[in-house]
């Protein structure tokens, strides 16, 4: 008797379930008020108030998860359609990876979620050597910053 491999179906409902999870986890953390330079041309940080687990978040929230290998950010409650910068920095402030994507709409995700694949290599050996952000251009809001690991190679 044959026994086939589990639909695909699944792993894409195990990621998501997944990636629904870490958000959760993530919007009870207080966000950290430090002052970061903004992206050229763009206004310092504003703070966002922390959410219950209870309720859906009321301030910017990231997540992190692995994809394909990758490390990739999504996040939520930014304007729907609306531009949102991602970037991935170290602790010393240099940036490892930047990019813009715009909000989608998204089962589970309040307003507007945006995701970010990276090409950062994931998972990595624990320990969070940086960290990422997101800044929504419409409300002219930051994210609060989110640990992360950034794999690093060893020759």
């Amino acid at each position: 008797m044959h026994t086939y491999p589990p639909a695909a179906s699944r792993w894409a409902r195990r990621c998501a379930v997944t990636a629904t999870a870490l958000a959760v986890v993530g919007v009870g953390v207080a966000p950290v008020a430090t002052a970061d330079a903004a992206p050229a041309g763009l206004p310092a940080q504003v703070q966002s108030a922390p959410a219950g687990l209870d309720k859906a978040p009321e301030g910017l929230y990231l997540f992190q998860y692995t994809y394909r290998g990758h490390l990739k950010i999504g996040g939520g409650n930014f304007t729907l359609g609306g531009k949102v910068y991602v970037v991935v920095k170290y602790n010393t402030g240099k940036i490892r990876y930047e990019g813009n994507v715009f909000a989608k709409t998204n089962p589970g995700v309040p307003d507007g979620a945006a995701y970010l694949e990276t090409n950062i290599s994931a998972p990595c050996a624990p320990g969070n050597n940086g960290y990422a952000r997101a800044y929504d251009y419409n409300t002219e809001t930051w994210s609060p910053k989110l640990p992360v690991a950034i794999c690093q190679r060893i020759d």
